[in-house]
């Protein structure tokens, strides 16, 4: 079972040392479980996150629209370092050039997954019916058939996998815009991104322009600071005050692009005055290996009611620590994850225990979930668990006998 189930790939990025599954069984049963028939394609923003507000990019985001519109085809990776601004500016641009796409506009994570795992992310988003070992092929037909699509590929990582992907659909009429701290691909356009106005030297956050040359103009860490100072908790100077004695000035080696030593001194400014809730809520977040989580999964694994944990992530999405990548959806980005992670402890069992136990119960959140059920896999193989490869095949064939049904009484 272990070997047909897995692999030992690594995540990529230094980030990851531990294996990621190809999904060889149980990912070719996840692939042919997304049965609902293509004559009803996906709504154009399913998956996308809300329009947000752009600052000090309006140049940038006319570039973009300018190497669109003369190449729709063009590959492009927004390339830059962790906190500036990369998935922000793809969010925006998708929704500039929304009206361009009648496939509509898709954003999807893809992080350290391998390429058949990105194959089926897209399948389950476009509830595709591949046949039995031709994801690839399946998705290649569908987007042809689809039209001009819209697809960030947000957080980009594995370079192999990316490249696979990108070659086996080559031709299709998609616009893809990868965001990455690096890419080593050729054949892509590589789209430098810096802090908004760092080559001015103006201050895109009016409020905290104290502190701009102090947080080296990171958006992200102006942002936080920026709430801070919004809600009267310190001013300004107060704040640019005890960042210095904190030594947010001292050159030190980080341990990779996550770790970004503006970023953690405002998580820690932050944290003697968190809730027990609060802390709780922002530890579950950060040793979550899916991308997002409702509030009452949240709350669940916080150990939290759901009162006390929506009051939780409302007072901390206030405090721009906390990110809604989509409505009613809550993450944290992944320089805040890493201040956190270092902060709080996370169980893998628990988490994992936890997502097969809702799939079991609600298949109809595959989409969602999907990522979780992958990290539940990681899990399993990372521990040996035979049983739990064995749970994870069961609920794979069950949740392809109910897409089966679903198209039979269609």
């Amino acid at each position: 079972m272990k070997s047909a189930l897995l692999h030992n790939g690594k995540r990529a990025g230094g980030r990851f040392s531990r294996p990621v599954l190809a999904r060889a069984t149980a990912g070719e049963r996840l692939g042919t479980s997304i049965a609902v028939r293509q004559g009803h394609p996906p709504s154009e923003t399913r998956g996308y996150p809300p329009s947000a507000r752009l600052k000090g990019r309006q140049s940038e985001l006319d570039a973009l629209v300018t190497l669109i519109q003369r190449d729709p085809l063009r590959r492009i990776a927004l390339v830059g370092a962790g906190g500036s601004g990369k998935s922000l500016l793809a969010n925006v641009l998708g929704h500039r050039l929304r009206a361009h796409y009648k496939g509509g506009i898709h954003w999807f994570r893809a992080g350290p997954w391998d390429t058949q795992t990105l194959a089926q992310m897209m399948a389950v988003r476009f509830r595709i019916a591949p046949a039995r070992r031709k994801l690839l092929q399946s998705l290649r037909t569908f987007l042809a058939d689809l039209g001009p699509t819209f697809i960030v590929l947000d957080n980009h990582e594995n370079d192999a996998a990316v490249c696979r992907l990108f070659n086996e659909l080559a031709g299709v009429p998609v616009t893809f815009v990868l965001t990455a701290r690096r890419c080593l691909l050729a054949g892509v356009y590589v789209f430098p991104v810096t802090a908004p106005q760092a080559t001015t030297g103006r201050a895109v956050f009016p409020r905290v322009h104290l502190l701009t040359h102090l947080l080296r103009h990171n958006p992200l860490a102006l942002d936080i600071a920026d709430a801070i100072v919004m809600s009267g908790a310190t001013d300004a100077h107060s704040l640019r005050n005890w960042l210095i004695s904190q030594g947010v000035q001292r050159v030190r080696v980080i341990d990779h692009e996550d770790d970004l030593p503006e970023v953690a001194l405002l998580v820690a400014w932050h944290w003697p005055n968190l809730s027990r809730a609060e802390r709780r809520t922002l530890a579950v977040l950060a040793h979550s290996e899916g991308d997002h989580l409702d509030a009452d999964s949240v709350a669940a694994l916080s150990g939290l009611t759901k009162p006390s944990g929506r009051l939780a992530l409302e007072r901390l999405v206030g405090w721009h620590l906390v990110q809604t990548p989509l409505p009613a959806r809550y993450a944290l980005h992944a320089v805040v994850r890493y201040a956190v992670s270092k902060r709080t402890r996370g169980s893998r069992h628990r988490m994992a225990k936890y997502y097969l136990d809702l799939l079991e119960r609600q298949p109809h959140r595959l989409d969602l979930e999907q990522t979780h059920l992958y990290a539940a896999m990681d899990f399993a193989h990372d521990e040996s668990r035979l049983d739990w490869m064995l749970r994870i095949d069961r609920l794979l064939e069950r949740l392809a006998g109910a897409r089966e049904k679903t198209v039979r009484d269609d």
